[in-house]
């Protein structure tokens, strides 16, 4: 589908100087859009208001009703001009729909415009053929800027990185934050560098070679400074989710807000030339009264948006229903995205690697079976009961799916931030361990995803912190996060205040380790292990035929054949030693050990012929064989 109608409307050419440059047609209705170098047309859905004055640097217009509940009016307005709405004779509100809020998300916007934003050439590769590096801009640097981000790009493309993806950039109140309280969807985050700083980081992004991922939330707004239920019906009246009330996907005057959420996704792919988007927690999108779900239709809108463009866009969800059909295409009555994130994968290392089996982790007290699963099948739980949910979770991943669009980790910001205390695997288990599981990650059929830092093994945590500046909602805060935590059972600390500013300091990264030996190590390990993905055809496709686990006490044999299309190169084997006595290294000529003093092992590895305990191997057998 294309993009909704308001891209196919146009300015009264009577209210300004057609002769100026004209910009392209918008991809949203909603908000300000330059129509030139000198004037900018200003839309707004408020349909339950009798009248709408916008407020331009100070000077009050009445907008005109444009049907539909929609209001516009085309003045003479540029990049950074303020302004606001006021309906009928209530306060001036900002635009739900601002692209910049320079001020904070109570206060008037700016119009962006940008025409002013220049760009390197770029093609992003498939997200199948990726290996993703997401980040919290606020954290990753200790200035917390999209400026200062920049520095770090080219580490990251030596590493191997092929997709930077950024946790939500959306303005929320306050200062700092993780960024999923978002209430102002189009707008950057000012204290990261606003619109005009995010468009440099994403050029910058491209001219080292690295797509950009951005993680955006559409399920829910934030608690304070939400004004978009101000204008009109964006919420449902009487349903509630974990994060408030339901967006009105489906109810009465829903096609407006559907248009908002789509003309958003339209806006960061098109205007700030991001890559691809990570939908956030799309299993809370509540559409069940639409024949085509919110995520079919998006999905429909981006395919036309990248055939029109001719750049290579993307989609991914995060979900937790393990439902193949999200990323099914159109065509075979799937949503047609193009990837979502897997957990399975995540739990059943970390309880291998941990023991931990608290809270959701108990439907993983089997963890090398549960690992040979995921490794074969994708899933974990597709189509069986999960005892932590007391439920059926799942459905079986469907043969022409390939397993390259499970995206995995071994942390993340969901898996290290919500834990009580923040703390990384690092910090958890002996170094060993922690190359283990680096391994088991980027050996599996999945598209890997790391944590920052985690290439040099970051040690400081990555808490939740938050910035909100009203009293009664810190509070709110801090007991809903301690509450949040009662599953955790053997967890016998103080929960981290969230609003304590010392909270955000701790999740800062701290890049001394980086230059250790240590750090240095743990980075060639992971630098050599995406380079055998890259290298090994048995490494670097999803094909599940081709893949075969067996469990041997605390052993894992894997073996991966090569794909089908490369029948000459060589079939990986790998012995994974979770156990504590030494085992036979596999057959073939070897390729990484973990055990390896190169990448921060003891060097036990090649003594006597034997893998020790907590080591990987990998090998690679003669295609001849």
């Amino acid at each position: 589908m294309t993009p909704a109608d308001p891209t196919t409307s146009t300015p009264d050419p009577t209210t300004h100087d057609p002769s100026s440059r004209r910009r392209p047609l918008p991809a949203s209705r909603h908000g300000a859009h330059p129509v030139d170098d000198t004037h900018t047309r200003f839309d707004l859905w408020a349909p339950h208001a009798s009248t709408v004055t916008l407020v331009l640097e100070g000077a009050e217009t009445t907008m005109e009703a444009a049907g539909d509940g929609w209001w516009t009016s085309t003045q003479p307005a540029i990049h950074g001009s303020r302004y606001a709405y006021r309906l009928d004779d209530g306060d001036v509100l900002p635009d739900p729909a601002a692209r910049w809020l320079p001020d904070g998300v109570h206060s008037p916007g700016s119009v962006v415009d940008p025409a002013r934003w220049t760009w390197t050439s770029f093609q992003a590769p498939p997200v199948t053929s990726a290996v993703i590096y997401e980040l919290h801009v606020g954290t990753f640097t200790t200035e917390g800027t999209f400026a200062a981000a920049t520095d770090h790009l080219a580490d990251l493309a030596a590493l191997g990185v092929t997709h930077v993806e950024v946790m939500p950039v959306n303005a929320f109140d306050g200062a700092h934050g993780w960024g999923y309280d978002g209430v102002a969807w189009y707008a950057v985050h000012q204290p990261y560098g606003g619109p005009d700083g995010f468009a440099r980081f994403v050029d910058a992004c491209h001219a080292h070679g690295l797509a950009v991922v951005l993680d955006v939330v559409h399920n829910h707004l934030g608690p304070s400074g939400a004004y978009l239920p101000r204008f009109g019906p964006y919420l449902q009246s009487d349903a509630e989710s974990t994060w408030g009330r339901v967006i009105n996907l489906d109810g009465p005057d829903s096609g407006a807000v559907r248009d908002l959420i789509i003309g958003n996704a339209l806006t960061w792919l098109r205007d700030h030339r991001v890559d691809a988007l990570r939908l956030d927690a799309v299993h809370a999108l509540d559409d069940r009264g639409s024949a085509t779900h919110l995520l079919a239709e998006m999905a429909d809108a981006v395919a036309a948006l990248a055939e029109q463009t001719g750049r290579h866009l993307e989609l991914i969800a995060e979900t937790d229903r393990n439902d193949p059909q999200t990323v099914r295409p159109r065509a075979l009555g799937g949503m047609g995205l193009d990837a979502q994130w897997a957990d399975d994968l995540h739990h059943a290392i970390h309880v291998a690697i941990t023991g931990e089996t608290d809270g959701y982790y108990v439907d993983y007290a089997d963890p090398l079976q549960a690992i040979a699963r995921a490794y074969t099948g994708g899933l974990v739980h597709d189509g069986r009961r999960s005892a932590f949910r007391g439920r059926v979770v799942g459905a079986p991943l469907p043969d022409d799916v390939s397993l390259r669009r499970l995206v995995a980790c071994v942390q993340n910001h969901d898996q290290v931030g919500n834990r009580p205390a923040g703390d990384r695997l690092t910090t958890q288990v002996d170094a060993d361990l922690v190359r283990a599981a680096i391994a088991l990650l980027c050996l599996a059929p999945h598209t890997p995803m790391l944590f920052m830092g985690e290439e040099y093994g970051e040690t400081a945590p990555f808490q939740f912190f938050s910035d909100m500046p009203d009293e009664d909602l810190r509070e709110a805060i801090r007991s809903g996060r301690r509450a949040e935590f009662a599953y955790f059972t053997s967890w016998g600390g103080e929960v981290p205040d969230p609003l304590d500013h010392q909270t955000f300091r701790r999740s800062t990264l701290d890049r001394s380790r980086a230059d250790t030996e240590a750090g240095r190590q743990r980075r060639q390990l992971w630098t050599d292990l995406l380079a055998l993905r890259r290298a090994e055809p048995a490494l670097g496709t999803g094909e599940r035929r081709g893949v075969h686990v067996d469990v041997d006490g605390r052993v894992l044999h894997i073996r991966r054949d090569p794909p089908s299309h490369a029948p000459y190169a060589g079939t990986v084997v790998v012995v994974a030693n979770l156990g504590d006595s030494p085992v036979a290294l596999p057959d073939g000529r070897p390729l990484l050990n973990t055990a390896d003093p190169a990448d921060g092992g003891d060097g036990s590895a090649t003594a006597d012929g034997r893998l020790p305990g907590n080591a990987v191997a990998v090998h690679v057998l003669d295609p001849t064989r």
